[in-house]
């Protein structure tokens, strides 16, 4: 029987659905900081209502370069402190429409855009949109956008055998994943597109043909903040002037 663990935010109660069931499902899986899934227990057909909390175009936060970014709503996950819990509620913001993919088609159509970012909410409890999407974004595009994905799922949980082929499907029309929880206790500032230490930036593709999670050949976690690095370099330059 899954076991009550914390409780998250107004009070609810955390579970690990897949206390009985063995097997590897990838770093700090499971934690009493969020909900933990059986293989299989979430699908978008169940749970998604197709709604998009927000759209945001011409970032350089949600991932490598100038980007867009569709925030999905709907995320059972629970992770206490979660940024985005504002829209855990699968049916809060308002419907994806043919109208706003083909804003977000105009607006990756400019050179300096790097590629697309899902989010939400959890992107793949949302394949009814973002399959669609991602399709068309390869369809348009080719490779010359990359598409970035934020999940709660470890790439473990996403390659049990029983989790849902649809999820699998929109791994393999995407470039990079970071993948896991938010786990508050394991936060880091310093931490590259990324909150807690857990998380991986992981390549999909390399991911695919090796067999298991490869971490993004780019990353690079800062070590100090830039701010202090300033400071320092600023006082050693006051002091040589006196």
């Amino acid at each position: 029987m899954a076991q009550n663990r914390e409780r998250g935010v107004a009070g609810m109660k955390l579970h690990d659905f897949a206390a009985e069931e063995k097997g590897d499902r990838g770093p700090w899986v499971p934690t009493n900081l969020s909900n933990n899934p059986r293989t299989g227990q979430w699908s978008s057909a169940r749970m998604s209502h197709d709604m998009v909390a927000d759209y945001k175009r011409f970032l350089m936060t949600d991932g490598e370069g100038i980007r867009c970014s569709i925030y999905v709503s709907g995320c059972p996950f629970h992770c206490v402190d979660c940024y985005n819990a504002s829209i855990w509620d699968f049916q809060a913001g308002h419907r994806y429409t043919q109208a706003l993919e083909d804003h977000i088609i105009d607006d990756l159509s400019q050179s300096f855009v790097q590629g697309i970012t899902f989010l939400g909410g959890e992107p793949l409890l949302n394949t009814g949109i973002l399959l669609r999407l991602a399709k068309r974004v390869r369809s348009e595009f080719g490779h010359d956008k990359d598409i970035w994905c934020w999940t709660g799922y470890t790439w473990e949980e996403l390659m049990r055998p029983g989790e849902g082929k649809d999820k699998l499907e929109l791994l393999r029309l995407m470039d990079i994943l970071v993948d896991g929880r938010y786990i508050r206790t394991l936060h880091d500032s310093l931490l590259q597109f990324r909150g807690s230490s857990n998380q991986r930036i992981l390549d999909i593709p390399k991911s695919f043909a090796q067999g298991g999670p490869v971490i993004w050949e780019r990353l690079h976690d800062q070590e100090r903040f830039i701010p202090e690095v300033y400071g320092k370099d600023r006082s050693a330059g006051e002091g040589a002037a006196s």
